[in-house]
C-alpha cells in the first residue's frame, strides 16, 4: 500500500491517491480547498489510509463516488459507509446491481466474494452532478464494466476525470468480462473523452494519471479502424 502525496492541482481544487495492493487500484480523495467537505472516488481493499486523510485534513465525506462496480473498486465502500453514515453512495444506474452481486462484480469468479451496500443515488449519462461544492460532468463509458462513469471535473483548467477503469495511460480496460465490448468501450473513449481539450487530466483507476492529448498521441488501442473489424464485438 502506497499513499501518494497531496498535490494542488487547482488552487481550489484538491485530490490525494491511495494505492490499494493486490490489484494497485487507486482511490482519490478530492476537495475544494477551504471546504470541510470532501469525495472519496472507488474505496479499495485498504481503507485506513483514506480515513487517516480525512482526519489528516479535517475533513468529512460528503459521497462516496464510484466509477464502475468491479470488486478492487468497491471493497471498501461498507467500510467508509459504516464510518461516514450520511455519506451516500453513488454509482451510474446501468451499474448498481453490481454492488450486491458478488457475481456481476467478479469477486466470486476470483475466489473471494464480496458485496457493498447498494445504491443511494444513480448517475445518468451526461448529468451534472454537484457535491462538496464541486461540480462533475457525468458521462457513461461502457465496455469494461456494463455502466461505467467518468467524473470531469467543471471548472477547472486543466479540467481533471475521475475515469476508473475505462482508459490507462498507453491502455485501457480490459473488455473479456461477461458483457465486455471492446468496440463499444473505444467508441465511448472516442467520443466522449478524446473530445475533451488536450490537456484535460485523466486518473485511471490503476496506474499514473496522464492526459487527453498524450493518449491521441501514443495509445495504441485507440484506433477505431481496427477496433471496428473486430468480430463478436457489441
Amino acid at each position: 500500500m502506497t499513499i501518494e502525496g497531496t498535490n494542488v492541482i487547482q488552487p481550489k481544487l484538491r485530490m490525494e491517491r491511495v494505492v490499494s495492493a493486490m490489484f494497485d487500484q487507486n482511490a482519490y480523495l478530492v476537495w475544494l480547498e477551504g471546504s470541510e467537505e470532501a469525495i472519496i472516488f472507488d474505496p479499495g481493499f485498504e481503507v485506513e489510509p483514506v480515513f487517516q486523510l480525512v482526519e489528516k485534513h479535517g475533513l468529512k465525506l460528503a459521497a462516496i463516488c464510484l466509477t464502475h462496480g468491479h470488486a478492487d473498486h468497491i471493497a471498501g465502500v461498507g467500510a467508509v459507509k459504516k464510518k461516514f453514515p450520511d455519506a451516500p453512495i453513488v454509482i451510474g444506474e446501468n451499474e448498481q446491481k453490481l454492488l450486491t452481486d458478488a457475481d456481476l462484480n467478479l469477486s466470486r469468479p476470483m475466489g473471494f466474494p464480496i458485496v457493498a451496500p447498494p445504491a443511494e443515488q444513480t448517475l445518468a449519462d451526461n448529468q451534472i452532478y454537484e457535491v462538496a461544492g464541486l461540480k462533475f460532468h457525468i458521462r457513461e463509458i461502457p465496455g469494461h464494466s456494463p455502466g461505467s462513469v467518468v467524473f470531469i471535473t467543471q471548472g477547472f483548467s486543466p479540467e481533471q476525470v475521475i475515469a476508473g477503469d475505462v482508459i490507462f495511460s498507453g491502455s485501457v480496460g480490459r473488455t473479456d468480462f461477461p458483457g465486455g465490448s471492446m468496440r463499444r468501450l473505444i467508441t465511448g473513449i472516442h467520443e466522449k473523452l478524446l473530445s475533451l481539450p488536450p490537456d484535460t487530466i485523466l486518473h485511471p483507476g490503476h496506474g499514473p494519471s496522464t492526459n487527453v492529448g498524450q493518449e491521441k498521441l501514443t495509445n495504441p488501442y485507440l484506433d477505431l479502424k481496427l477496433v471496428r473489424q473486430m468480430p463478436g464485438q457489441g
